[in-house]
């Protein structure tokens, strides 16, 4: 086993980072983090996989990781993969286990937790906070008996974490997401990251001064099906284009949202929420685009070209009005 590299990758997202951190909880190992902004879920790729070598994958869709994940396989390495989006055709092989649930009520953090029993319930509560799946946040946490107080702390350390995933780059972040693992790593306990840890501070006021300037912005089309709002090419507005669409989700749960943000060599990057009363369609308008795909509550795409917007927001409103 000596030579048995271990390798953690996942996504930089609350999801991601608190899944890897209840796993690492229970089971401590000296491993290689391949990780990246939330858009970047293309990590298997980055692997160079050896015979035993041990693989756990976390929050990226299997559908764009296929290839890298059949080369592994191939290669001799065992892996371990954890996640909630939609996987399209799961390979059988004697050296792949899968934890894959696409039910848009559970999150690869809920996933993890009911793999290892409830160890770290907390920890998942924090992600599904993050992944704006409030309702299912607050029906996990029923055993923990926290206040209201605490559940507010809880669900603000999620949208922070959350927050810190969402830029074009690595630059446009406060933190990389291995760091911010690394940091929250030394916390059993999120309340002593909340009141101990000057990362905290950083992504919380970094968060209310971003979030200002989104909501001040009017939206591009609204309508009774939802709404899209168009952000500029800024650092602020692609570190708050996924949360800000969390805000307006929880908002008004009955309206789909659609987040584009100009990126700088052009088109946009394109957050999708489907309505919070029924969780079914996002990932419906985003797979008719080229670098687009996600789960039924919450999807995106990469780059969405200026001249698709017109046929974007026809899809968006006929996706949308049929699910009403």
């Amino acid at each position: 086993m000596s030579n048995v590299t271990i390798y953690d990758i996942f996504n930089g997202d609350a999801d991601g980072i608190c899944a890897l951190h209840q796993l690492r909880l229970a089971h401590p190992a000296k491993s290689i983090l391949v990780t990246g902004v939330k858009r970047d879920t293309s990590l298997l790729a980055q692997v160079q996989a050896e015979v035993d070598d041990q693989i756990t994958v976390l929050d990226i869709a299997m559908s764009k990781n296929r290839e890298a994940l059949l080369l592994a396989l191939d290669r001799g390495a065992q892996v371990r993969y954890f996640d909630h989006h939609i996987p399209g055709d799961i390979p059988t092989h004697p050296q792949l286990t899968t934890f894959i649930d696409t039910c848009p009520n559970i999150c690869t953090s809920l996933l993890v937790n009911n793999h290892l029993n409830g160890q770290f319930l907390i920890w998942a509560v924090v992600a599904a906070f993050g992944d704006n799946m409030h309702e299912s946040a607050i029906n996990a946490s029923k055993t923990l008996q926290l206040s209201t107080t605490q559940l507010d702390a809880l669900q603000k350390l999620g949208e922070c974490i959350n927050y810190n995933a969402y830029g074009e780059s690595l630059q446009d972040l406060y933190f990389h997401p291995a760091e911010l693992y690394q940091i929250m790593h030394h916390h059993r306990d999120p309340f002593t990251f909340i009141h101990e840890e000057p990362a905290f501070e950083t992504l919380k006021n970094g968060y209310i001064a971003d979030i200002a300037l989104a909501q001040k912005l009017k939206p591009e089309v609204e309508n009774t099906t939802g709404t899209i709002y168009l952000l500029p090419d800024a650092p602020w507005s692609r570190r708050i284009s996924g949360v800000f669409g969390n805000l307006l989700a929880t908002a008004f749960p009955f309206k789909a949202h659609a987040i584009l943000t100009k990126r700088t060599n052009g088109g946009f990057v394109v957050s999708v929420r489907a309505p919070l009363a029924r969780k079914n369609g996002a990932e419906k308008v985003c797979e008719q685009f080229e670098t687009g795909g996600g789960r039924k509550g919450a999807a995106g795409i990469n780059c969405l070209p200026e001249n698709q917007f017109d046929r974007f927001n026809q899809i968006f409103n006929t996706t949308f009005s049929h699910n009403a």
